[in-house]
């Protein structure tokens, strides 16, 4: 039997963490193929590794999970490198990208398929066929060219997730020690990512989720995810969770079930929601969420604006009001709200642009004066639109397009737009652009994070204290001095660094 290379491409300079995509495929083979992991992050030289796996001529199959960003600069090079030095390697890509540049990945001949959502079961069906030469056109959540025409077959259901098999961490530990992966955070000294769920139940026009889950979620049951977390508590001493979810609050039964179990355990967590569905959360299941060790809890805030929301079809009941007045009522609960804003988004004129840009501003502060340990994290603008949308509609009409090349997408300039840092985009203007990061300088420095946690408080107060003026005037014009003390200070900001 042919052998399974799978690769997790770096997606940061430090603090690894546990590879659960990768994980999830390899739990799909376990006992019908036999793999290999190689962990980018791990790994002062990736390559190495690869080739002396592939080397053996063990190995016919090389899976890679891709992200934007970070990822795509191993995972393009060496996938060209397997394709040329070991052209009967299979080659095969999961993740948000290739499932959505899927022209592009395929264009380039790097890539045989591609695993287009859950790969639990496509995955080793498609390994399956490629042993026994049969088509796999069949085979749900695959994308592949054929007859030089790029096909999609049907998306499967999302699995009932208590009935998948126990992620092999053992494995893993075998390659790599997982020690490793539980590393120092705000959360905890030993910190395990986990996911808990797939999806997400609702169509924000600018989510790059949506085009892959369609609107759906299912999640593992709390008694299962109370297991998982105690298996690696026990065995590797986890004492933190970051649950990576895409929505880990959909059910306030599950979100209680689980607190219930996991309150005497001295964990400390984390998670992604949203304003609307936890909104409709009792204070009683809010107070025992934070008794149970939820410390913060990362909402897509987006904008004030309710014609702007409406626009990027959140879905939901999602308002400006709703947004300042739920970071009002967490404060009563003592759980932190991570806010997140989306800032330039397109409009009919330059000068609609600009306006909402400062409507957004003078709302971010407002939320600050309402609830000040909420914390504030600002995006510009990237389009991830799905299509058929306003928003979608808009994008094309500015003349914006994605690379074509798929090596286009390692350039330093596409490399920050997948971090929604340059967004590249024609409606915002350099002057608007400049105003949103000096604007976001000014706001980390009067209100520094506080998952960073190499800050001490002498540094967080001058920080502060230097940028108090700008703040509260709103002189955000070149804050070098700010900007300074940041880099000085290696100021980590969580939506780049994480915590």
């Amino acid at each position: 039997m042919n052998h399974v290379l799978l690769f997790n491409p770096r997606s940061a300079p430090s603090k690894p963490r546990i590879p659960n995509s990768i994980l999830q495929v390899a739990s799909s083979i376990e006992g019908k193929f036999e793999y290999a992991i190689v962990d980018g992050n791990l790994e002062t030289d990736p390559w190495i590794k690869i080739e002396a796996y592939l080397k053996t001529g063990k190995f016919r199959y090389f899976g890679s999970t891709v992200m934007p960003g970070p990822q795509l600069k191993q995972s393009i090079p060496y996938t060209r490198q397997i394709r040329a030095l070991y052209p009967e390697v299979k080659i095969i890509w999961g993740g948000y990208f290739p499932s959505n540049q899927p022209q592009s990945v395929l264009d380039s001949g790097c890539v045989d398929v591609i695993i287009n959502g859950p790969g639990d079961k496509a995955f080793p069906h498609l390994l399956e066929a490629f042993e026994e030469g049969q088509p796999f056109d069949l085979i749900h959540n695959l994308i592949f060219k054929k007859d030089g025409k790029l096909i999609k077959t049907a998306k499967d259901e999302l699995y009932d997730q208590d009935q998948l098999p126990d992620m092999p961490y053992q494995k893993l530990n075998s390659f790599y020690s997982l020690d490793k992966y539980l590393g120092k955070t705000y959360l905890g000294t030993k910190t395990i990512a986990y996911h808990s769920s797939f999806g997400c139940p609702f169509t924000c026009s600018f989510c790059a989720v949506v085009p892959i889950y369609n609107a759906r979620w299912r999640g593992k049951s709390a008694a299962s995810i109370y297991k998982d977390i105690l298996y690696l508590k026990h065995t590797f001493g986890g004492n933190a969770i970051e649950f990576h979810d895409n929505n880990f609050f959909v059910s306030e039964k599950r979100t209680v079930e689980f607190a219930r179990l996991i309150k005497n355990e001295n964990m400390v967590w984390w998670g992604e929601a949203r304003i609307d569905t936890m909104d409709k959360y009792k204070d009683e299941s809010l107070a025992l969420i934070r008794e149970a060790g939820c410390k913060m809890i990362f909402f897509g805030a987006e904008t004030g604006n309710d014609e702007v929301l409406k626009k990027m079809d959140k879905g939901g009941t999602q308002t400006g009001e709703q947004i300042q007045r739920f970071a009002e009522r967490l404060k009563k609960f003592d759980i932190i709200p991570e806010y997140s804003f989306v800032l330039g988004m397109p409009g009919p004129t330059e000068e609609l642009v600009n306006r909402q840009i400062d409507e957004d501003i003078a709302f971010i502060k407002k939320i600050k004066a309402t609830n000040p340990a909420t914390e504030i994290i600002i995006y510009l603008y990237s389009p991830v639109p799905t299509e058929g949308s306003e928003v979608y509609e808009q994008v094309l009409a500015s003349g914006f397009r994605f690379p074509q090349q798929l090596e286009d997408w390692i350039s330093p300039e596409w490399e920050n737009f997948d971090l929604r840092k340059n967004p590249l985009t024609p409606w915002l203007k350099p002057y608007m652009i400049d105003k949103i990061k000096n604007f976001e300088t000014v706001l980390n420095g009067y209100y520094p994070t506080v998952s960073d946690i190499r800050l001490s408080p002498l540094k967080r107060q001058l920080m502060s204290t230097y940028s108090s003026l700008r703040y509260k005037t709103g002189w955000y014009a070149y804050p070098y001095e700010i900007k300074v003390l940041q880099k000085l200070w290696k100021y980590r900001q969580p939506e780049i660094a994480g915590f």
